[in-house]
């Protein structure tokens, strides 16, 4: 596909999707949202990690409000539903681990963007920000699911009422990402973690998703039978065979992601 707005770039088993609307704070219209959706989409089935980061300054100042589509006329739910949803489910779903490089400032829906993903690695000068209350809207852009079993109840709804910038050392302290890393480390650092997954049990990681995420909906029971499910097939694995074969051997584990 020629993308518009983003850049794909696919290598060692890693595709990175950038948000490429630089002079604009990387902010969403309806084409990007598609765009987003489709490279996610195929780098879940050509790569073994999916990468989302921003061009330039910010990773992504959220709805372009000055996007044809949007303004005061526009039917927001039309616009959630067909154009957000699909976008967030891409990222969510991806069978394959999704980080988000949080290079720069991340707001409104640019900021539920990255939360979408997996992992959050954020540079110390980016923060996070729930604009939407400052122009009369509830936080969207699946904001409202992520952000209370990110951080809590408590400063998920502090974050939604005040519209308050949560600096990425907060985001941090508080659970909402996983790492803040320093700006000069930033690239090599969460490139390197990158490696780390693009090399590694793919099967599992795939489970481990399912897992975690069910155990919301799950009792103990319920829980425990999933888990002992999703360990068989892992137990199934190629990986795990050379895992162990590897443990025995003293050697690092050579996984195929199968």
């Amino acid at each position: 596909m020629d993308y518009q707005t983003l850049i794909y770039d696919l290598a060692d088993g890693v595709a990175i999707v950038t948000l490429n609307r630089p002079d604009k704070m990387n902010a969403l219209t309806t084409q990007m949202r598609a765009e987003v959706a489709h490279a996610v989409t195929q780098g879940g089935k050509e790569a073994r990690v999916v990468v989302i980061t921003g061009a330039g300054r910010a990773f992504c100042s959220g709805q372009d409000l000055g996007d044809r589509a949007s303004g005061a006329s526009v039917d927001l739910e039309r616009t959630l539903r067909d154009e957000y949803g699909p976008m967030l489910r891409a990222i969510y779903d991806c069978p394959v681990p999704t980080i988000a490089a949080v290079n720069g400032p991340a707001a409104g829906a640019g900021a539920n963007l990255a939360l979408a993903a997996d992992v959050v690695f954020a540079t110390e000068s980016a923060y996070f920000l729930q604009a939407f209350t400052k122009i009369g809207l509830i936080p969207d852009a699946g904001g409202t699911y992520m952000l209370p079993r990110q951080m809590g109840m408590a400063k998920a709804m502090g974050a939604a009422l005040f519209a308050d910038k949560i600096s990425a050392r907060q985001a941090d302290d508080w659970g909402m990402i996983w790492e803040a890393v320093a700006d000069a480390d930033f690239d090599a650092h969460w490139r390197g973690k990158v490696a780390q997954l693009a090399a590694g049990p793919t099967v599992a990681y795939a489970a481990a998703k399912n897992v975690i995420r069910e155990s919301w909906n799950n009792t103990l029971e319920e829980q425990l039978s999933l888990e002992a499910r999703e360990q068989g097939k892992c137990g199934k694995s190629r990986d795990f065979k050379e895992g162990v074969i590897a443990f025995m051997e003293k050697r690092p584990a050579r996984f195929e992601g199968r």
